[in-house]
């Protein structure tokens, strides 16, 4: 299983997944690619010896360039990790069910058009909610609207403030993404 990881920022998940898998038998991360160039994402893909590509938004929407790239790494499985930039359509279509988000709340709360990052984790306060989390899901051309694999929660307090919440949030990240993710592509073994 060659895995391609599409990344947009500092790239902790996209870090976390890289370690878990190395050493496996079946599953490669073959590639991480990057809408920005300045992603520290591919500085930490880099240091673990991963091919890195940047793929500004309008060569992600070009299938002529994005596809060529991916079958040039026989990439059979994609997972966005903090990757912002709609997944194109014929790209959902080459990968059907085989293209993950995780998401930083609990869908279908949260979700949609301009939440992301720290977006959401000062929606989550502002709407008083006594718990946040995780949610892995396929993509779908809906933004955050695919069938969820997982959800993980964590309790939250009023006093906590949107960085406290990312905190929790992140603990759950890297707690639980890589073993899902595991456990989906031994489905395919």
């Amino acid at each position: 299983m060659n895995v391609a990881i599409f990344v947009s920022g500092s790239g902790t998940n996209c870090e976390n997944i890289i370690q878990y898998f190395t050493g496996s038998d079946h599953v490669h991360i073959s590639l991480v690619v990057s809408n920005r160039a300045d992603a520290f994402a591919l500085e930490r893909a880099r240091r673990h010896e991963v091919p890195t590509a940047i793929v500004p938004k309008a060569e992600l929407n070009t299938p002529e360039i994005i596809l060529p790239l991916l079958r040039e790494h026989h990439i059979d499985f994609i997972v966005l990790a903090g990757f912002l930039p709609l997944v194109p359509t014929f790209l959902i279509d080459a990968y059907p069910r085989r293209i993950v988000n995780i998401h930083p709340a609990l869908l279908p709360k949260f979700g949609g058009k301009g939440m992301w990052g720290h977006h959401v984790h000062e929606a989550v306060k502002a709407a008083g909610e006594t718990e946040s989390g995780i949610t892995i899901h396929y993509v779908t051309p809906v933004c955050d609207g695919g069938e969820i694999i997982a959800q993980f929660s964590t309790p939250l307090s009023p006093d906590d403030t949107p960085d406290a919440i990312a905190d929790k949030v992140h603990v759950l990240e890297m707690a639980h993404f890589p073993k899902v993710l595991q456990q989906l592509f031994d489905q395919f073994e």
